[in-house]
């Protein structure tokens, strides 16, 4: 038996990379997978994939709406950045691109199904990073929109306590995903095969969403073994 027999989860972000690696863990754990995504979704046949704008809160709103049936997990693993990510980089719409997917994206999702969520007495696992807590080359746009998510979270989880619906932020460092290749210095292979694999970090999501209703995990770093420590960087090269 797997330990989520008979849950039904929506991940996210899941046409690659966390997201996509998140739900085919959660349906080898024996849960019934919805996966969203803008691009297409390479999934089994048995993971349920619609296509959909996250930072589309009228086309959250119609996907909540056409939902039947309970949901017993939320994870939101969907993000961006880019390569002119510094400061005097920014430009306006590029801020506005980054927060609308990182941060607005989980809010329109837990809003569009918080009441599910309660009545199942659900987990929200909403992937942050690292870089939210501490200086990087991810570029201000990302950090502050990964800080953001964290807060969210914690505000969530005060307010929502007694409900039994757990939120959890999941804070991995640098994963060898296709979000890399946005960086202005692409990481070599030598480097990307030191770093964490999307794999470990959906196994961190199907930890926190597979504990006990009694016990909760509100947050969660993760990080490479080998190349980075609270704090420090992983290298740029």
């Amino acid at each position: 038996m797997g330990v989520l027999d008979g849950r039904v989860a929506l991940v996210a972000g899941a046409s690659s990379g966390i997201g996509l690696a998140t739900a085919v863990a959660f349906a080898d754990a024996g849960a019934s997978v919805h996966a969203v995504a803008r691009r297409p979704i390479d999934a089994a046949d048995r993971i349920t994939t619609h296509q959909l704008d996250v930072s589309d809160r009228a086309a959250v709103d119609a996907l909540a709406a056409e939902w039947e049936g309970p949901l017993d997990a939320l994870v939101v693993a969907a993000g961006v950045n880019v390569k002119e990510r510094r400061l005097e980089q920014l430009a306006p719409e590029t801020w506005d691109q980054l927060i609308a997917t990182n941060l607005t994206g989980s809010f329109n999702l837990v809003r569009a199904f918080l009441d599910r969520l309660r009545e199942a007495r659900g987990d929200v696992v909403l992937i942050g990073s690292v870089s939210g807590n501490w200086p990087d080359i991810s570029g201000a746009a990302y950090q502050a929109s990964k800080a953001a998510v964290q807060a969210f979270a914690r505000a969530a989880s005060f307010e929502l306590h007694d409900s039994g619906l757990r939120f959890t932020t999941i804070m991995p460092g640098v994963v060898d995903t296709p979000i890399l290749d946005n960086r202005p210095v692409v990481p070599g292979p030598e480097l990307r095969a030191r770093m964490l694999a999307p794999e470990d970090v959906a196994a961190a999501c199907l930890f926190v969403v597979g504990l006990p209703g009694r016990a909760h995990v509100p947050e969660l770093t993760i990080l490479p073994t080998e190349i980075q420590s609270l704090g420090k960087a992983a290298p740029a090269r």
